[in-house]
C-alpha cells in the first residue's frame, strides 16, 4: 500500500476509502494502483510513500532481527 497526505483546507469523504472523512494534513494508506489517481490531484494530495517502497525499521528492531 502506498501512503499519501490530504493538503485540500477542509475535511473530504472518500467513498474509495470506504466513506471515511479525511482531515487536512492526515496520511493514509491507497491501494497501490490508485496512488496515481490522487497524486495527481496536486492541489488535495501529496505523495509521502510511492508503491513498492520498503518501510524503514528502526535500529532497535533490525538489531532484534539479526
Amino acid at each position: 500500500m502506498a501512503r499519501v497526505r490530504f493538503i485540500g483546507p477542509q475535511p473530504v469523504h472518500v467513498p474509495e476509502l470506504g466513506g471515511r472523512e479525511i482531515h487536512p494534513d492526515e496520511v493514509v494508506e491507497v491501494p497501490d494502483a490508485r496512488f496515481e489517481g490522487y497524486v495527481c490531484q496536486t492541489t488535495s494530495w501529496e505523495p509521502v510513500e510511492e508503491p513498492g517502497a520498503t518501510k524503514k525499521t528502526t535500529t532497535k528492531t533490525a538489531a532484534k532481527e539479526a
